[in-house]
């Protein structure tokens, strides 16, 4: 059986006046990540890294910004069709670990949620995607609370 490893990055300017959303949880905090999509970042840095695995591109090639139909886009709804584009390449995600990168807000009360939500598009058990967080210590746009990061890897194998 054939195994593939991806691996993603994205990161978002943090502003006032959109909704925070990470991991598909909408989570309540002042500022908003910016973006033509919903900007969840921890979903744009897995789609990342499941395309990479299969070596279809990153979702600005599946997904292009400049295209109207993405504003606003949920990116739980993205992540459902990158993993259509997987199974017709004959692939099944097999797990994920994502990293944040925030000062705040803390996403541990989320991570569940987080889990099952993700599981439940990836088709996998919660117990197969890992999310965590830290923190820059107060250092570069991340410690001064301009934007936030996140990575991911990804395993994908022959369905």
């Amino acid at each position: 059986m054939t195994m593939l490893v991806g691996f993603g990055y994205d990161v978002h300017r943090l502003v006032p006046g959109r909704p925070l959303v990470l991991g598909g949880v909408r989570i309540p905090h002042a500022l908003g990540l910016d973006g033509h999509s919903d900007a969840d970042v921890i979903l744009h840095a897995l789609m990342d890294a499941l395309l990479g695995a299969a070596g279809l591109g990153d979702i600005g090639q599946q997904f292009p910004p400049s295209d109207p139909a993405y504003k606003g886009a949920d990116s739980l709804d993205l992540l459902r069709r990158v993993v259509a584009l997987l199974e017709a390449e004959g692939y099944r995600p097999v797990n994920c670990d994502i990293t944040l990168l925030a000062e705040r807000p803390k996403i541990g009360p989320h991570v569940g949620q987080m889990r099952e939500r993700i599981s439940g598009v990836l088709g996998v058990a919660p117990r197969r995607v890992g999310i965590k967080a830290t923190t820059n210590e107060g250092m570069g746009f991340v410690g001064r609370e301009e934007g936030m990061a996140a990575y991911a890897v990804a395993l994908i194998a022959e369905a």
